[in-house]
């Protein structure tokens, strides 16, 4: 049986590696894409190669450059032959106070969470409807309850969402477009943007009064591609019931 082929973006580190080592593990081959991180996506890529040989393939590209996303899907055709799920990870994250906006943060805000994802999403879609493949989409639960201070990235997670919902009625029947919403899964590698006394407040607000680890939002990633076959244009939270009564 031939595996099945996913592309994870921003797969190099944190959740999106995890994502690939759980999806990896599950039998399916993937495909790392990465921006900056080289040399921890090749040394991810070499450790599940040799697990399984052949299994495994690192690929770089700037999603904000959409003109090339096309060549990226035709470069992983070239090597596995099929492309079975897309796993829309890859995002950036900071504050931006009104007042403070610019062309930047909007450019690299919206590009990485939402023109992203769109773009790569429609070069992938002829070939995931070969496959009767899928599309999952990490969106956030701050897309439909906002983080103060945090607009443009809360207004670029919220595109992602209403895209998650579009996709699913453009490309269905042949394909499934779901999303899982984290809530406090990792805490940013700046920590000064979420002080010991905030991140002490979220778990406080948190039902299981815990975060949760990128394991979490992997087999949730995992359940949409490989164990729900009559599910799409939904979202689930993995937020440890935060948004219960958020």
């Amino acid at each position: 049986m031939i595996p099945p082929v996913v592309l994870i973006t921003g797969a190099a580190r944190r959740v999106g590696a995890e994502i690939a080592r759980t999806l990896h593990a599950a039998g399916a081959s993937v495909v790392l894409h990465y921006r900056a991180s080289a040399a921890e996506a090749e040394a991810l890529a070499a450790e599940l190669n040799a697990r399984r040989k052949k299994s495994a393939l690192a690929i770089r590209h700037d999603l904000g450059e959409s003109a090339g996303l096309s060549a990226l899907i035709e470069g992983i055709l070239g090597h596995f032959g099929r492309l079975d799920a897309l796993v829309n990870n890859a995002s950036s994250f900071y504050p931006t106070p009104v007042g403070a906006i610019d062309q930047a943060a909007w450019d690299d805000l919206i590009g990485s969470n939402l023109k992203g994802p769109l773009f790569l999403s429609q070069a992938a879609a002829p070939h995931l409807v070969k496959t009767n493949g899928c599309i999952v989409n990490i969106t956030d639960i701050h897309a439909e309850r906002p983080l103060k201070g945090y607009p443009l990235y809360c207004a670029a997670k919220a595109g992602l969402l209403g895209l998650t919902r579009a996709l699913a009625l453009e490309l269905a029947p042949a394909v499934r477009v779901n999303a899982v919403a984290p809530g406090a899964i990792e805490w940013p590698e700046n920590d000064s943007d979420f002080p010991a006394a905030e991140q002490a407040a979220i778990i406080a607000h948190t039902l299981l009064k815990r975060v949760g680890s990128p394991t979490d939002i992997a087999r949730t990633v995992k359940f949409l591609i490989f164990d729900a076959p009559y599910i799409t244009g939904q979202v689930i939270n993995v937020d440890g019931g935060r948004t219960a009564h958020l």
